[in-house]
């Protein structure tokens, strides 16, 4: 049998381990313990979703099974936020440069500050979702508010920039890159370097 963790080969010594559900629950165990998470699965090649679990939890152990776990650690969530923090800061001083850059013919550089916008929401919203399998990550919250809440918020704000974006409305992109994205960005920092 072989396992393996983030790819690597790993040993593991079975005890009475009999199903492969016991496997998987003594992994899950282990991980508890070391202050990690499981966030996907492969057995032999194949990707276990949620809806198989239950049934792939029944079979029994074979010799030639091999296990892959994907796993995340409080250190990789806290050394993402650290990432994080110092990227958001740079973006919220990027934002506040953008109706600037659009006025002074250097769009080129305000697109990229936008692009790198999207890009760092989107690796925010997933770290985000992995700390959440982290009891103390549960309940942080930016300006006062739970995550969910404060992109509830967020998301509108940033709808309206892409439609701005798309209509070419320099002026309606600037007042909401300076007044309404570069506050949350930077209250997004904020929270971040307090956790982190």
């Amino acid at each position: 049998m072989e396992f393996y963790m983030n790819g690597e080969k790993i040993d593991v010594m079975l005890e009475e381990e009999k199903t492969v559900g016991d496997v998987l629950k003594s992994f899950e165990i282990t991980c508890e313990e070391n202050q990690a998470a499981v966030i996907g699965i492969k057995i032999d090649g194949k990707n276990i979703t949620a809806d198989e679990f239950d049934a792939v939890s029944k079979n029994a152990l074979s010799e030639n099974s091999k296990f892959e776990f994907t796993v995340v650690t409080k250190q990789n969530i806290k050394d993402s936020f650290t990432t994080l923090t110092g990227l958001f800061k740079e973006l919220a001083e990027k934002m506040r440069q953008v109706p600037v850059e659009l006025q002074s013919g250097k769009s080129r550089q305000a697109h990229e500050s936008i692009k790198n916008l999207a890009d760092s929401i989107n690796d925010f919203c997933h770290v985000a979702a992995l700390a959440s399998l982290f009891e103390e990550y549960n309940s942080f919250a930016i300006d006062g508010k739970l995550f969910p809440d404060f992109f509830a918020d967020f998301s509108p704000i940033l709808s309206d920039f892409e439609q701005a974006l798309k209509a070419n409305d320099t002026v309606s992109v600037g007042d909401l890159a300076e007044y309404e994205i570069c506050p949350r960005l930077e209250a997004i920092a904020n929270t971040l370097e307090g956790i982190a």
